[in-house]
């Protein structure tokens, strides 16, 4: 069972609500100094001078939220399918607002992790959902938008039981 908040708990059982919910996003990579800190909601101007510049303050993940804002992007989330043998996926589009969000994706050659948390607008240090240890598989980027793939480890394929019934594990198995 998952616990919410009972502010998160009333804000979607209301037929309206000024509760507003706010994804955020922290992508790792080794290649980078500090990871990326994103968020869905332009929360606060976080700076004005040389450019107007939006954010979100928490404490999600180790971040100071004074020096470490995740900073606001347009962003949409597409729905996975329910096709049989696929592995279990989820894509976020981010509008491509900036040349340096382009040539930054474009950088790496290995994978990056990704991790994600649900928190309300009015309480950013409270997280209602965490979805940590995900791997983006890929990044497609076109006409001003940047569609990134993730998932997590396949667990479907690690073996049950853990053993194997190798002749190592098991020799009377293998005379």
């Amino acid at each position: 069972m998952r616990r919410l908040s009972l502010n998160a708990r009333l804000a979607q059982e209301a037929e309206d609500s000024t509760e507003l919910q706010v994804v955020l996003f922290r992508i790792d990579h080794p290649d980078l100094p500090a990871p990326i800190r994103l968020s869905t909601d332009n929360t606060e101007r976080l700076a004005s001078e040389p450019d107007v510049i939006y954010g979100t303050r928490s404490g999600w993940a180790g971040a100071d939220p004074v020096s470490e804002p995740y900073l606001w992007v347009i962003a949409s989330a597409l729905v996975p399918s329910d096709l049989e043998d696929t592995p279990a996926a989820g894509q976020i589009v981010l509008e491509a607002l900036d040349r340096e969000m382009v040539r930054l994706v474009r950088s790496f050659t290995s994978r990056a992790t990704i991790a994600m948390a649900v928190v309300l607008a009015a309480s950013p240090d409270l997280v209602e959902a965490e979805f940590t240890d995900m791997q983006i598989l890929s990044a497609d980027i076109d006409a001003g938008e940047i569609k990134l793939s993730f998932s997590r480890d396949e667990i479907e394929n690690e073996p049950f039981p853990a053993g194997r019934m190798s002749r190592g594990r098991f020799p009377e198995l293998h005379l």
